[in-house]
């Protein structure tokens, strides 16, 4: 029934067990500190600035993130109502500080599973500018400031919002606009001076991770019988702890770690198979074919082509879009069960 996630009826028993007893995401809330050496992503960043490419490190970080949920569904999973749910996208949700610093907007991205560093750079780029500018720039800046400005309306609105999340109801228009629905909270301390912080995650939405990248610090570190110290990235990380067991979060994280002392493996298709949970064989391909058919058209109607282009390029569109979801189609003949 919910447009973000899909029911995860398959779980143990002794899974299920903690969702009723810790109901609230607060109540399951777990917190560690992930020290991440600096060295390896900024000869990275100064080594691809020489071939022209510019990457941040917050897109490296990201990138690496969205390489681990996507050889490690679980992490993308959320409860709602007691209910374990596996998401059907990859969002991050973030706040971006206005020109002047004392204002700040909060929205989200989403990205593909098979996205590589260059293309999570890209997303993240396009998001900043969008959103660094002043005034509303954001449907979810605009949203909030109209909720607050009518009394009584912000109050109706956040219970309604809430019981109908509670059961599955709430429309996908909404969720798309929630900064609560989202894989992961991403706060990045550093860029004013911070130290890391281990971020509440809320009650309200789907967030069930919340990572907040802090100041670098230098951590001790022995080789042989020598000690120095290494400059790091402080990470906070926040949890839900019922979506997944502890070591399956230590090894996720240590996957994600291994990214960032290599960042060389997250240009290009991923090496590892790409984990779905949700979708049959088939699905997300056709949820993508149609997703790319209507971004073609929002181009093309943007564009300044003449009517006999428009037309062309419209047909091409439309062709594409049928031999995709033709494609996923063969893939869907006699699939009965999920991805595994």
């Amino acid at each position: 029934m919910r447009k973000d996630g899909k029911r995860i009826k398959d779980a143990p028993p002794s899974y299920l067990v903690g969702a009723y007893i810790m109901n609230k995401r607060y109540d399951a809330l777990n917190t560690t500190e992930v020290d991440v050496p600096l060295a390896p992503i900024s000869a990275y960043i100064r080594e691809k600035r020489g071939e022209g490419i510019r990457l941040s490190h917050l897109g490296v970080i990201l990138a690496a993130y969205v390489r681990t949920v996507a050889e490690f569904p679980l992490l993308n999973r959320f409860f709602v109502n007691k209910k374990p749910y596996a998401r059907k996208e990859c969002a991050v949700c973030m706040v971006v500080l206005k020109p002047n610093g004392d204002e700040a907007a909060t929205s989200k991205m989403t990205f593909e599973l098979e996205d590589d560093v260059f293309a999570v750079q890209k997303t993240l780029d396009r998001f900043v500018d969008s959103n660094r500018q002043d005034g509303d720039t954001n449907a979810t800046d605009t949203t909030a400031r109209i909720l607050t400005k009518v009394p009584g309306l912000l109050s109706v609105v956040a219970t309604s919002a809430r019981i109908l999340d509670r059961y599955g109801l709430l429309p996908r228009s909404i969720i798309n606009l929630s900064p609560f629905h989202s894989s992961i909270l991403v706060s990045n301390l550093a860029s004013i001076g911070a130290g890391h912080i281990y971020h509440h995650i809320y009650d309200f939405g789907t967030t069930s991770v919340a990572l907040t990248i802090g100041k670098t610090k230098e951590i001790p570190v022995r080789h042989g019988s020598n000690v120095h110290f290494e400059r790091c990235l402080a990470f906070g990380v926040s949890m839900d702890e019922r979506i997944c067991g502890g070591s399956y979060f230590a090894v996720a994280f240590a996957r994600f770690k291994e990214y960032l002392a290599d960042p060389t493996k997250l240009e290009g298709p991923s090496k590892n198979p790409i984990i779905r949970e949700w979708a049959r064989p088939g699905e997300y391909e056709r949820i993508y074919a149609k997703r790319l058919y209507k971004q073609a058209k929002k181009d093309i109607k943007k564009s300044d082509m003449s009517p006999a282009e428009t037309k062309s390029a419209r047909k091409r569109a439309k062709v594409e879009y049928t031999k995709r979801k033709k494609e996923a189609q063969a893939l869907s003949k006699g699939a009965q069960t999920p991805c595994a």
